[in-house]
């Protein structure tokens, strides 16, 4: 008989560097229990499978699937943004988005594809032939517009690859995350940057379109308590000017 659950506990504990001492001294039992669920000598409960992961910082979607595994059923659902119940969150988003206007803002799923856009973002980024459910991953990979906008392309591939890799590590591996970061690193002149260039406060991008340069950094916040699996990886990025040249620029065309 296969032990799906310990198997995948197992391998939650290792991608978050944790032994089973590690494990059982921040969930408040013995490493005994754990050895005993890894081993499937103990069968779980649903309350110690959702303290477990609250201490490895399983996602959601991951959850569910330690949950299902162990023969429970699943805790989060994974609700449309166009359902009754998520009409708050629409609204929020659309405030938010609508708020950061002269500048850029947009809303991402874990896989970067766009979700939705205010004006400014809509404009910027169709100029390179992106919009509303396309991958920003994609954009960076394999749109030739984007890329030849992109001045600092490679500064750009270098921070994104670092950041796939993490965010990956975060969901315990992700397949679209793990090839965008592949392709990238092909790609990519140099992932080594020079040892004697100290780190910028920021990574800006900058576009070049036609005769227009424009310089961005950016935030991101998520959604702080959440029960949703899509909720909890929605993410709203609001790009700023990197430079006083930009702000004008976004304020004139506003």
């Amino acid at each position: 008989m296969t032990n799906a659950f310990g198997t995948a506990l197992k391998d939650w504990r290792r991608t978050r560097r944790m032994s089973q001492l590690d494990l059982a001294v921040t969930a408040g039992v013995s490493s005994r229990h754990i050895s005993f669920l890894e081993t499937g000598r103990s069968r779980p409960s649903r309350g110690m499978i959702l303290r477990l992961c609250d201490e490895l910082t399983v996602p959601f979607s991951a959850r569910n699937h330690l949950l299902t595994s162990a023969g429970l059923s699943p805790a989060y659902e994974e609700r449309d943004m166009s359902q009754d119940d998520m009409q708050p969150v629409r609204d929020a988003v659309d405030w938010m988005l609508r708020s950061h206007a002269p500048y850029p803002g947009m809303a991402l799923d874990r896989h970067w594809r766009l979700v939705s856009m205010n004006a400014p973002a809509e404009q910027l980024f169709g100029a390179v032939g992106v919009g509303q459910g396309d991958s920003l991953l994609e954009m960076l990979i394999s749109n030739t517009a984007a890329r030849a906008a992109l001045e600092n392309l490679d500064e750009i591939l270098r921070h994104m690859v670092e950041r796939l890799r993490v965010e990956s590590v975060h969901y315990g591996g992700d397949a679209v995350l793990d090839d965008a970061a592949h392709r990238m690193t092909v790609m990519v002149k140099s992932l080594q940057e020079s040892a004697n260039n100290a780190k910028p406060a920021f990574i800006p991008a900058v576009y070049c379109l036609g005769d227009t340069r424009l310089s961005f950094f950016s935030t991101i916040s998520q959604f702080g308590s959440t029960g949703d699996i899509a909720l909890s990886e929605l993410r709203i990025e609001l790009m700023f000017p990197a430079d006083e040249a930009t702000k004008a620029l976004l304020k004139a065309m506003s």
